[in-house]
C-alpha cells in the first residue's frame, strides 16, 4: 500500500506551534494549492484547495521560526484522519497531511529572514517594475496548467 502526498503551496497564516505533554514540538499549518480550468461555457475557473499540515520535532520549530503567511513550501508526507468529539459530543473527523519533509521555497539570504540587499541599479532598459511580484500560485510559475492529471 502507498500513502504519499506531495503539495506545493502558500501558507494561509503563520504556523501555530504547540508542545505535546512530553515536550515534543508540533506545528500546524494551512496551505493553499490552486487549480484552474476552463468550464463548458469557456469561462476560466480558479479553485483553491486548503490543506492542514502537521509537522513534528525540530522541523516543527523550524517551520514556526522561518515560515509566515504567504511563504511558499513543498510538503511531502502522508494522509492521516483523526477522530475527535466536538462540544456537543458529536464525532468529527479531520484529514491532514502528516509531514515527513518540508522544504522552504522562498529565497531568504539573511539570517533574520529579510531579502538580500538590492544590487546596483541597472540601466533603465533593464529595469523590471517593483510591482511585478511574480505569480500568486506555484502552477502559474511552472506552466502546469496543461498537465493532464
Amino acid at each position: 500500500m502507498l500513502n504519499k502526498v506531495m503539495v506545493i503551496g502558500r501558507l494561509g497564516k503563520d504556523p501555530e506551534l504547540r508542545y505535546a505533554q512530553n515536550g515534543a514540538p508540533i506545528a500546524s499549518m494551512r496551505i493553499a494549492t490552486d487549480e484552474s480550468y476552463t468550464d463548458r461555457d469557456g469561462n476560466k475557473v480558479d479553485r483553491v484547495e486548503w490543506h492542514t499540515v502537521v509537522v513534528f520535532q525540530r522541523m516543527a520549530e523550524n517551520c514556526a521560526n522561518y515560515l509566515s503567511k504567504g511563504s511558499l513550501v513543498f510538503v511531502e508526507g502522508s494522509l492521516q484522519t483523526r477522530k475527535w468529539q466536538d462540544q456537543n459530543g458529536q464525532d468529527r473527523y479531520s484529514t491532514e497531511i502528516k509531514a515527513l519533509r518540508v522544504q522552504f521555497l522562498d529565497r531568504r539570504d539573511n539570517a533574520n529572514g529579510s531579502a538580500p540587499p538590492r544590487p546596483q541599479q541597472p540601466k533603465q532598459s533593464d529595469q523590471v517594475p517593483d510591482d511585478d511580484l511574480g505569480p500568486a500560485f506555484p502552477s502559474e510559475a511552472s506552466g502546469m496548467n496543461d498537465v493532464p492529471f
